[in-house]
Formats: C-alpha cells, sequence, structure tokens
C-alpha cells in the first residue's frame, strides 16, 4: 500500500533500529543497498536515500511516507503532510538547530546587530535557501554562498558569518565562533504526500505506523515494576513509587493485601527498588517494555 523511504547517512542507524523495535524490521541485501523491505502488509517498497531529497521525492508523489528532518524540509521549501514529530537523535536527545555563528571576538550579538553592520555580509551555510528566508524576515541583504562542509573554519577570512547545524555547539565553539541566533529548531518527521494522506486507507495505515514508532519511542529508558505489598503497607509504599500516571493496584484473592504496578524511569530502578522493599513490598519484579501507546 505505501511508499516508504528512510534517510541514508548518520540517521541511517538511528532509524533502522527503531524500525526493528517497533516490529518493522528492515531487511536489505547489505548495508549499502538502496532498495530494502519490511514484511509488513502496510508497505508495499522502501528506499533509503539521503535526507536531503527525502521532501522533495515526497511532495513529487515518488512515494507516499518518509522520515526526514524539519531542516531539509524547510530547506527544500517542501508541500509535505507532517504526521508528527520522533524524538530519536544520532547522537544525544538534544533536537539539532540550525544557528547563525559569528567570531568570538565579534561585537555582534543580535540578528538586529547584524542587520546593522556596514557593507554587504557574507554567510557561508549549507542552508543558503533556508538561510536566505530566515534573514529576509529580518531585513538582512546578504551575500550567501553554498557550503559543502566544515562551514565552522570559513570565519573570518571566507564569510563574516554561518549559518551550521548543531546539536550541542561544541564544534562551533572550538572554532573560535559565538552562536548568536537560533533560525530552526529541527526535529526528525514522519512526512506524508499530500495527496496519499488525503487517501483514507492510506492515512490509516500511516497512522498505524506511527503509532508504533512513537510507542517504541516512549517506551526506550522504562520499564514496569510489579510487586505484591500488604494492606497495612500499601500507603507506605504508594509514598516511593513513581508512576507515568498513577499505580494499577488490585486486591489480591482472600483480601488484606494489593498487588500493584507501575511504570518508571529506569534510570531510578536501582533505588527504587531497595526503597520499595524497606517499605514492606514483597515479590518485586522489574520488566522491560517494548511500546507505550496512550
Amino acid at each position: 500500500m505505501l511508499r516508504l523511504v528512510l534517510p541514508k547517512g548518520s540517521l541511517e542507524r538511528a532509524t533502522l533500529q527503531l524500525f526493528e523495535d517497533a516490529d518493522l524490521a528492515v531487511s536489505r541485501a547489505s548495508d549499502v543497498a538502496y532498495r530494502a523491505t519490511i514484511d509488513d502488509p502496510r508497505v508495499d517498497e522502501v528506499r533509503i536515500l539521503r535526507p536531503q531529497e527525502i521532501p522533495v521525492y515526497i511532495a513529487e508523489g515518488l512515494f507516499d511516507l518518509g522520515i526526514t528532518g524539519r531542516d531539509c524540509i524547510e530547506e527544500r521549501g517542501s508541500e509535505v503532510v507532517s504526521l508528527g514529530e520522533l524524538a530519536y537523535s544520532k547522537s544525544t536527545s538534544n533536537p539539532a538547530r540550525i544557528v547563525l555563528a559569528v567570531a568570538g571576538s565579534s561585537p555582534v550579538t543580535s540578528l538586529a546587530e547584524l542587520a546593522a553592520q556596514p557593507g554587504r555580509l557574507r554567510i557561508s551555510s549549507e542552508y543558503p535557501e533556508l538561510t536566505r528566508r530566515a534573514l529576509a524576515a529580518h531585513g538582512i541583504e546578504a551575500e550567501i554562498s553554498l557550503s559543502y562542509g566544515a562551514t565552522e573554519a570559513k570565519v573570518p577570512d571566507i564569510a563574516d558569518a554561518v549559518v551550521d547545524m548543531t546539536e550541542t555547539g561544541s564544534a562551533l565553539r572550538a572554532a573560535g565562533l559565538r552562536i548568536i541566533a537560533t533560525l530552526l529548531v529541527s526535529r526528525t518527521e514522519l512526512i506524508a504526500n499530500p495527496a496519499a494522506a488525503a487517501d483514507p486507507a492510506k492515512r490509516h495505515a500511516m497512522e498505524q505506523i506511527f503509532t508504533l514508532l512513537q510507542g517504541t519511542l516512549e517506551a526506550r529508558g522504562k520499564v514496569l515494576v510489579k510487586l505484591n505489598v500488604s494492606a497495612d503497607h500499601l500507603d507506605s509504599v504508594l509514598d516511593v513509587l513513581p508512576s507515568m500516571r498513577a499505580p494499577t493496584i488490585s486486591e489480591l484473592s482472600g483480601g488484606g493485601a494489593f498487588a500493584l504496578e507501575a511504570v518508571v524511569a529506569k534510570s531510578d530502578i536501582n533505588i527504587l527498588i531497595p526503597a520499595l522493599r524497606d517499605h514492606g513490598a514483597t515479590d518485586i519484579l522489574e520488566l522491560p517494555l517494548s511500546k507505550i501507546v496512550h
């Protein structure tokens, strides 16, 4: 039913792992193959291509559904439907930001001050169209040149400022640059062709796939804790038991005791389990989670 395109490059491994965890494992002949399959009746075709091209192909109807970053969508100006963000990243939990940076010694601290600088500004960027639109919105005219990499190395000899992607800003700081503005916060998104998204059957399949992916991400870093507790220790255990919403409480056969279960952060479990036992909990189980769907 759906023709799916996934990103090749820096997001490739994390994307394929997400699909595998969501029980949508991607199979291909080799790690460098561009064609793949997913053993799922909702997916007819899978292609793995550069994320910069994906919005264009989705908009043109070559594919129904794809994953790419908001930065690629904005740079290409593609008309696509976003089904939602997928909060995963190639290296950190921080969203990618498209930022404008100047030399650390520059007196400029804002876009307004940049606009007031004499002469025509020289800006180097891997996002020339996005940069042009963002600067025009602030009344800034600039000579924008396309950068093919190592953008941060071009100040001050080649450019007065750069527009680059960063997650932490460390590479820019290491190059002696200072960020003065964020032009775009870019997260990974599941996007669709407008015509395909308007088809009820295809839209339903798209939303089901998004549910699986989002549920998998929601479950990461969480576990299910199950335990038993006597009635006289119930309140004490509830005081130390965190929960995603509220714990499930069921009275055990025979009365006088309860079974509790709650979804908690995996990072807290080494403190939580001993504390639960100290407060009277017994038969404590920690179980991994694959998906959480609200």
